[in-house]
């Protein structure tokens, strides 16, 4: 089973109208307004994970330097670096 299934949706993200939804591809979509803005992966780094972070509309990556244990790890870490880069928080 998929770690990220069982994620629910940061108050920070429902502040503004987003939501997390689980793509069909294993990748982890934030949606805003009910459109998918970015997409989040797991990847694995040394041993570890990591999350790569790409918006949807042209394909432009946030890097996200940190590693994490597990592969939910990975994820909440790249939804923290997406909040922190739109300012929101």
């Amino acid at each position: 089973m998929n770690e990220v299934r069982s994620m629910t949706t940061p108050d920070w993200l429902t502040q503004h109208d987003g939501s997390l939804k689980l793509g069909s591809d294993g990748k982890t979509y934030v949606l805003l307004a009910g459109q998918p803005y970015y997409s989040l992966i797991e990847v694995p780094v040394a041993g570890k994970f990591g999350c790569a972070i790409r918006q949807t509309i042209n394909g432009r990556r946030l890097d996200s330097q940190r590693t994490f244990a597990t592969k939910h790890d990975a994820i909440n870490g790249g939804l923290d670096d997406l909040r922190k880069a739109l300012g929101w928080g």
